[in-house]
């Protein structure tokens, strides 16, 4: 799926930029969903641990780990939870790389469940957030004719949870944290979703996704902040 590919290139490209070849980092997965981010990175040497509330999903990652190589699933491990629970299971500074991905937007308390990301950090990790972009609600209903669905985003009063979601406020809140932000990318600008998309979609995609205007109108954000 393009979406999937778009965010593990992006993850990949600011590990290159931020940790030395080679080294084997300690990686938190706060909200597994189907673990194909937490799976990739564990075939690539890191220590993954994988938090997921789900049972049904958890149940289906440990079916799908069971396939894989020992040396894979020696390194990878899940536990029952959420984005939100990471302070009950994890000692400060436990994590090189910590994924967010869909995790704020489904938080009953998204400040208290980033700076539980950002607390299991270590000393320059590298925290990944893929998240709604609420600020182009309307753009996805526009573009497939659905009028009445484009008018009601445009005309919707922001919620207390899209005002944390946008990307002023968290820019702002990752600086308060620690955490300040290092770089951001669209996923969704152009062909995400579309399962008829052709080859050459995904590299139009990943460029657009890292230019303005295209990425501040994509789909989703994918935001990285490092802790200082």
């Amino acid at each position: 799926m393009i979406r999937q590919e778009l965010v593990a290139r992006q993850l990949e490209e600011r590990i290159a930029a931020h940790f030395e070849v080679g080294r084997r980092l300690r990686v938190l997965d706060a909200g597994l969903g189907d673990g194909a981010q937490a799976l990739r990175l564990a075939r690539a040497g890191h220590q993954v641990t994988g938090l997921e509330s789900d049972p049904a999903r958890l149940a289906a990652l440990d079916a799908a780990l069971a396939e894989e190589p020992e040396g894979i699933r020696a390194r990878f491990r899940t536990r029952a939870g959420g984005g939100q629970d990471t302070g009950a299971h994890f000692l400060p500074g436990t994590f090189d790389l910590v994924l967010g991905h869909d995790v704020l937007g489904r938080s009953r308390d998204p400040d208290s469940t980033l700076a539980g990301l950002a607390r299991v950090l270590d000393t320059g990790g590298l925290l990944s957030l893929v998240l709604p972009n609420v600020a182009a609600r309307a753009m996805r209903p526009g573009l497939a004719g659905d009028w009445a669905d484009a008018r009601a985003a445009l005309e919707a009063e922001p919620g207390e949870s899209d005002r944390f979601l946008r990307l002023e406020a968290l820019t702002s809140f990752l600086a308060r944290i620690g955490v300040p932000m290092d770089r951001w990318y669209g996923v969704g600008a152009l062909a995400v979703g579309d399962p008829a998309a052709p080859a050459e979609a995904l590299e139009v995609e990943e460029r657009a996704c890292r230019m303005d205007p295209y990425r501040g109108v994509a789909e989703s954000l994918h935001l990285f902040g490092v802790r200082g």
